[in-house]
């Protein structure tokens, strides 16, 4: 039987249902367990989490003459209340990125925090469930539907230490973008995040030597990492309710359309339209994400690297679309305009994929910093273009991040 009751009535044998609260209010990965540490207590305790869901069948139940109100009886007061208002809507207007960044920020940490717990629980051996990550990614879908660049933009400035896990999230953004861009439903867009959160789960079987290794991986090595699509796959079928299409993209997201990709070589129209979305979702997040042994690739570069290798490694309808999802000149890419001055790219305008919001800093003329500007570019009138994209590493501009995202330091 089903009761809710204060999070301060918890006790260790209790068989924890459900959190009465948003995913982002509190550090646990999953629901359903019994709690046989009392530390978990403490940690709900410290959270704004104020009431739970516990099922008394599975564990212990409250002690006589305490207070818990029954599923029916909830129901009635949630009834009540939705006579008094209409449904709650989610927060979906567009907004600027100057807006949601704030906002992104807090779901890159909470969900960094929620992958760490899904690898953790993955290595001890625990079947994967996947029920609690179904929040963590309408919130991330939410955000993507506020300002497709936030968030996408944010995760791409993880620490090295932290690539494994955020890059699980920068793809499961950059899924639910593409999934947009391409006109799929708003289910198969969560299906499509889902599949990006947990298309690298067999990353947590490599072992760490190997993963984190500071150099080029030997033959040997690499045959290893070949190895997690085939066991992140296995995991997830041990899951429940795990859709097909997330087993698909978790298996075939290292296929390429010539066949020379892993694990089975499939061709072309033998790969699914998710599994090719998340083929190119993952390289283009390695590529531009600093690793042990290389620096990331500005994000405009990046892009045009991937256009080179489209021919047989992508899908060319699916790479067009993920283009148009960015932009030919991603958020964070250095460009340099007509009038010589160099900038950053802060926004899309969504007018055309060749005119986003830039904010101006430095003078190649008189090779001198300049007080900051942004300029859109879309905007009738605007005599400023693109004519080049600039190489980082080339002009050696320690703020760069800073200057389109607001902070100095990443916020997870």
């Amino acid at each position: 039987m089903l009761k809710k009751i204060r999070s301060d009535q918890l006790v260790v044998g209790m068989h924890l249902k459900e959190f009465c609260g948003s995913w982002m209010e509190h550090p646990f990965w999953r629901t359903g367990f019994v709690i046989v540490d009392p530390k978990d207590i403490k940690t709900i305790l410290a959270s704004s989490i104020k009431e739970v869901w516990i099922d008394a069948d599975k564990g212990l139940d409250v002690a006589n003459g305490e207070s818990a109100m029954s599923e029916a009886e909830s129901e009635a007061q949630v009834e009540a209340q939705l006579q008094q208002a209409v449904t709650e809507r989610r927060e979906l207007a567009p907004v600027s990125i100057g807006v949601e960044l704030e906002r992104a920020a807090k779901i890159c940490f909470q969900s960094k925090q929620a992958v760490i717990s899904m690898f953790q629980e993955a290595r001890m051996g625990k079947s994967v469930d996947i029920g609690g990550a179904k929040q963590l990614v309408e919130e991330i879908s939410d955000s993507v539907a506020r300002n497709p660049g936030a968030l996408i933009s944010l995760a791409r400035l993880k620490t090295v230490d932290d690539y494994t896990y955020m890059h699980s999230v920068a793809v499961c953004a950059m899924m639910v973008g593409l999934a947009k861009q391409l006109g799929l439903d708003e289910e198969q867009t969560r299906t499509a995040g889902m599949a990006g959160l947990m298309h690298d789960l067999g990353k947590a079987l490599m072992p760490m030597e190997v993963l984190n290794k500071p150099g080029k991986l030997s033959e040997a090595e690499f045959n290893i990492i070949k190895t997690h699509p085939v066991k992140g796959h296995r995991m997830l079928l041990t899951g429940r309710n795990v859709d097909p299409l997330v087993l698909d993209v978790c298996l075939h997201h290292h296929e390429k359309t010539d066949g020379s990709g892993y694990p089975k070589g499939l061709k072309a129209d033998e790969i699914s339209l998710f599994a090719k979305m998340g083929a190119v979702c993952d390289v283009y997040d390695a590529i531009t994400s600093n690793r042990p042994y290389k620096s990331g690739w500005d994000p405009a570069e990046s892009l045009r690297k991937m256009a080179e290798w489209a021919n047989g490694h992508f899908d060319g309808k699916v790479f067009q679309a993920f283009v148009k999802s960015l932009g030919i000149y991603p958020i964070g890419s250095l460009v340099k305009l007509t009038s010589g001055r160099l900038g950053v790219v802060v926004e899309q305008t969504g007018k055309s994929l060749t005119t986003p919001s830039v904010k101006v800093f430095y003078s190649t003329k008189s090779n001198m910093r300049i007080l900051p500007e942004v300029i859109d570019l879309s905007l009738s009138g605007t005599i400023e273009k693109i004519v080049s994209r600039e190489d980082p590493a080339k002009w050696r501009f320690a703020d760069l991040n800073e200057l389109w995202s607001g902070s100095s330091k990443t916020q997870w």
